[in-house]
């Protein structure tokens, strides 16, 4: 049976950039959730100085909840191999630090989707970086989760590997048993792509999902995806919001994952109203969970 897990999707400033929350307050409120676990971001602030790894760890173990997934954005498809080098030794660390949480998947991504690089170009970039990384996971027994993603917030362009022919591409590209894919339905939206035919394209190579839902503020998914300019224009017509209510099908969703028989972690991207909405949210998904692996 799959497990849940949640991000702090409302607290990110806080925890990362203001320092207004302290991580020791998130996991608190997270843990009174009904979930089994915390997915961790390797931006926290405090997560800056190693001898806290630990200490975070035993926090949330002490409340009977574990680490089992980092979220975290290398950029392996800048022109310089200078530049990618130094991305690599950056996944090095944070595999290190998924290691030391307890954890056992770590989040890769291919990079931004710079006007320069050719399709081909950037997915040889990128699978050559990431397969960079493969054993020094798979030595920490470390799976690297690639995830069909839309744009690290410090970065100036999308992801490279945003469309689903390249995403497909890239996850085909990539074979090694400590390689699979984290699936968020809802960033496919912005990619103005269908959810559905991009999991049924990857299901058997997920190992990890994003659960979330986004809602249209204006016009109709057909407009959408008829929208020029890339992600920039979808994501001012979608919005977050609380999951079981927006445009996933999640019967849809966990029906194709329970056939191939997915029971990995499933971590939830919400509570951007609050924690009352979060907690609506985890009840929705463990009734999923409970229908489709019952």
């Amino acid at each position: 049976m799959p497990l849940l897990s949640a991000f702090p999707k409302a607290f990110m400033q806080d925890l990362c950039k203001t320092g207004d929350m302290k991580l020791s307050e998130w996991i608190d409120l997270a843990c009174a959730l009904d979930i089994d676990g915390l997915e961790w971001y390797a931006g926290f602030l405090e997560m800056a100085d190693e001898k806290n790894w630990t200490t975070f760890r035993k926090r949330v173990e002490d409340q009977g909840k574990v680490i089992p997934m980092m979220c975290c954005s290398p950029d392996f498809t800048h022109p310089d191999p200078e530049f990618r080098a130094r991305e690599i030794t950056k996944e090095k660390r944070w595999i290190d630090m998924t290691y030391a949480l307890g954890g056992s998947y770590c989040r890769v991504l291919s990079g931004q989707r710079r006007p320069e690089l050719s399709t081909e170009q950037g997915i040889s970039l990128a699978a050559e970086c990431i397969e960079a990384c493969l054993p020094y996971a798979r030595e920490r027994g470390i799976t690297l989760i690639l995830e069909n993603h839309y744009k690290d917030d410090f970065w100036e362009f999308p992801e490279f590997a945003q469309k689903m022919e390249v995403f497909c591409k890239l996850v085909d590209r990539v074979r090694h048993p400590n390689f699979g894919v984290n699936y968020d339905p809802s960033n496919t939206y912005l990619a103005g792509e269908d959810p559905l035919e991009l999991l049924y394209r990857v299901s058997g190579r997920v190992v990890t999902m994003h659960a979330s839902d986004r809602f249209l503020k204006e016009g109709t998914l057909e407009d959408l995806r008829k929208e020029e300019g890339g992600a920039v224009g979808y994501a001012r017509r979608l919005s977050h919001g609380e999951i079981g209510k927006g445009l996933n099908d999640y019967d849809a969703i966990f029906s194709e994952l329970k056939r191939v028989g997915f029971d990995g972690w499933i971590s939830i991207e919400d509570g951007v109203e609050g924690m009352e909405q979060l907690e609506r949210s985890v009840a929705f998904l463990r009734e999923k969970i409970y229908k489709y692996w019952p």
